[in-house]
Formats: structure tokens, sequence, C-alpha cells
């Protein structure tokens, strides 16, 4: 199975407005790596930053094996031979939120955060540069490292790193923020609390380093522990690693930020099928567009409407929102857990004046899905989507996650993928071990 190569080349019309020839032709690579726990979804839900992660020539990989250990891997680009190795660390892989998260310093050394949800910090590092060996747990700073969700490695510019945590539980907690410095070997506090839930909400967050080194932050209230009561969605950035926030008027924030002082996107209330934690990019001026999926509201017939996934973005004047997608499956969001849910929630990335939208829905098979469009039809109020083919087998639960270092360095789309299955509200469903895989999507002219 490890030398199988799966090789689907697909034709991609231009949208009109413009016409890349780098999105004019595509060919897919589906790699194999090996088998890995499936019983839930926790090796590949949307909060995986990264699940893998490339750095120099090498590409990095991590994943729970069907024993529950943490288990990394690293390969050659352009091979499909993996070098793997098991580590001594075992996670609650029957929790979802658990998930590994990986990414390389600028000297080459492997950080990994892992088993999560309301626990004490899980974090080690590789004993040397390249390495897979991880050497013992050690502390960050040292401060508000007991009650950890959601940790989320960010690389910033001369391979210093970026750290996002919840500190507190869903529905009472703050977002943190630490920095690791490869001069100094270190990490340090940026942001005790970015986003402060007041001790009555949180922050459910997606995060974007931009190619100018812009950290871009949108999210969404929660009030409870309870997934219905997501509501409205919000933005930030920082352009000097994290340390001073502006709203996209270049305002500069008071912090930390808060309900009453942050920049509302878009309002969205309460009940709405709004998920959280899902993705946002950048364009080359550094306008954010954010990936997500909500329920409008038809006041005369709330029967009827579909919950739709949506893009919403910043022109460098104001906030627009737009559907990405016509779907036609109902479904409504109630109660806490990890849910069972016939989409998942979608990556966006953008690329030469293409946005690329990445996802898996129940209507389609629930495959894994690329839908391409061109950010100049977002402009003028209208999408001319082009879904080509995806590989034929279901991945039931799979949420997409990518490799964010390849595709900044060199625009090349690596997407982890494994069939996994999930009950909802956390529970695990009985099933075999299944194969993991790296699927390359590479442009004609990077061939």
């Amino acid at each position: 199975m490890r030398n199988l190569l799966v090789i689907i080349t697909i034709i991609i019309l231009c949208s009109a407005g413009s016409c890349n020839k780098s999105n004019s032709l595509n060919r897919y690579v589906l790699i194999p790596v090996e088998k890995g726990y499936s019983k839930t979804s926790v090796n590949a839900t949307i909060f995986r930053k990264n699940s893998i992660t490339s750095h120099n020539d090498y590409q990095y990989i991590a994943y729970y094996d069907p024993d529950g250990y943490v288990t990394l891997g690293k390969r050659k680009h352009n091979s499909s031979k993996w070098e793997i190795h098991r580590t001594q660390y075992k996670g609650n892989v029957a929790d979802a939120h658990n998930v590994i998260c990986i990414m390389v310093d600028g000297d080459g050394y492997l950080h990994v955060a892992f088993d999560h949800h309301g626990h004490p910090l899980n974090y080690a590092m590789s004993v040397a540069p390249g390495s897979l060996q991880l050497g013992d747990k050690i502390p960050m700073v040292g401060k508000d490292e007991e009650n950890v969700t959601y940790p989320e490695f960010y690389r910033l510019n001369r391979g210093n790193l970026l750290f996002a945590y919840r500190d507190g539980s869903s529905g009472r907690g703050n977002l943190v923020l630490n920095r690791y410095s490869v001069d100094r070997k270190k990490w340090e506090r940026v942001q005790d609390i970015l986003i402060d839930g007041e001790n009555q909400r949180n922050a459910y967050w997606q995060l974007y380093v931009d190619r100018q080194g812009t950290i871009h932050l949108s999210w969404v209230w929660r009030e409870s522990w309870l997934v219905e009561t997501n509501h409205d969605l919000c933005y930030a950035r920082s352009k000097d690693n994290g340390v001073t926030w502006e709203k996209s008027n270049g305002e500069r924030y008071t912090l930390p930020i808060n309900a009453r002082n942050a920049e509302y996107a878009w309002h969205i209330p309460q009940n709405s099928e709004l998920i959280n934690q899902t993705s946002m990019s950048a364009d080359e001026e550094g306008n954010p567009f954010i990936a997500t999926y909500w329920r409008d509201s038809n006041v005369m017939s709330p029967e009827i409407v579909v919950p739709q996934y949506k893009v919403v973005w910043h022109n460098g004047k104001e906030w627009k929102a737009m559907q990405a997608m016509n779907r036609h499956q109902p479904f409504s969001l109630s109660g806490g857990g990890t849910k069972m849910i016939p989409i998942s929630r979608p990556q966006i990335v953008i690329e030469d004046g293409y946005l690329i939208y990445i996802y898996r829905d129940a209507e389609f098979g629930s495959k894994v899905m690329l839908s391409y469009s061109d950010i100049w039809s977002l402009n003028q109020g209208i999408l001319h989507w082009r879904t080509p083919p995806s590989p034929e087998f279901s991945v039931d639960a799979w949420e997409p996650s990518i490799d964010t270092e390849l595709w900044h360095r060199k625009g090349v789309l690596n997407i982890f993928v494994q069939t996994v299955h999930q009950g909802d509200g956390e529970k695990s469903v009985e099933s075999e071990p299944e194969m993991i895989y790296v699927l390359e999507i590479e442009s004609k002219d990077k061939i």
C-alpha cells in the first residue's frame, strides 16, 4: 500500500473576469502513509494546525496510530517513502478534541502539542533538528498552562513560532498567545488574555499569518457550552507578531478584546446553525477572507432554510458576505461535544486571484471536495465555481487540514486525508483503522 500512487488529472475551466494558467490544469496525487485510529475524528478535525508541515526539503506528518500513540513521520518532497516513528506518548483518542499539532521552527526542531481538552499542557520538542524522536514534556512559560484546549502552532518571520490556545472551558475561556524565539531558544508570553470571555463567554477563533507576516484573527462568540449559542463574526489583526492589535480600518484595540470593543465583521444571531473554528486566508493586498457556514433567517418559512457555506471578506473598504455553494440538505446544531454533521467545516486558501474552498458534504458522497472561483467575480457579487473530480471514496467525518508552510513557500496544496468516524456528542464508532493519505494538488506549471 505504501507505494500506491493514485493520479487523477482534472481540467478546471477559467472563470469570467480572470484566467490564471496555474489553475487551468491540476494533477492530484494521493500518497498513503499508514493506517491510523479512526473511531473518532481526532486525526482529522479542522483545528489541527498543523497535521502536516514542511521545512526545507522535508514534509512532516503527525497522527494517532491504531493504539492511540502519537506517531510522527517525514518524507522528502516528491517522494512517497515515509520514515515513521511511534513516540512514547499516548492521547485520549476517544475525545476528538485531543488533536496533535506540529510545526518546525527555523532551526529545524519539531514542536509537538497533543492531548488537550481542558488538560495541563502536553508539549515536547524533537531531540535534534530533523529528528522524529521527542524529548520529555516541558512547559512553555509555566503560567496558565493547567487548562489547555485547542493548541495551534503558526510560523512567523525568521522561523519564530506562535502558539495559540484557550485557557478555560467552553463558554468561559480566554485566548492566550505565546511566541518562540529561535535566537533565544525559549518561549515568551505575548498575550495573557488576547480575547476576554469575561467569565461569560468564549471566542472560537480561526487564525492566519499572511506572507507579509500580518496575523489575521476572526472568531465567533459562544455564550455557553451549547453550540447553538454561537453568534456573530468578529475580526482583529496584528502587524507586530501579536503585540498590538487593530481593526480592519487601522483603529488600535485597547486590550483585551471583549464583546463590547470587538469589530463585528458580520452579525449572526444565536440559533443560526453557525459553526465555530473554521479557517481564513488573505489575498496579496492583505484583505482577510473567512470560510464558515450558517443558516440565514427566514421568518416566513424557517423550516425550509438550509445551512449554507459562506465567504466573508473585506474588500479594503467594507465587509462583504456571500453564499459559497447551493446546498439542499437541512440539519440543525444543538448540544455540546463533538458533533457528527453532514458537512465539514471548510478550509479556504487564496492564490493569484483565485480562492479555493476545501470541504466535505454528504450531498456529494462525503468525499474530499475542492471548489474554485476567482476573487474578481466575488467582488462583482457573483461566484463562478468549478468543482473538479476528487478521489472516489467517502471520508465520513473528515475535516480538511493543510500544509500551510508548503502553501506559503511554493503555492503547492497538500491536504491531510483519512476516513474517520464520529458519534454525536463525543461518542466513538466501532471501526477498523483507516489509511492516512497526503493529497497533493499541483498546478501544471509546477509539475
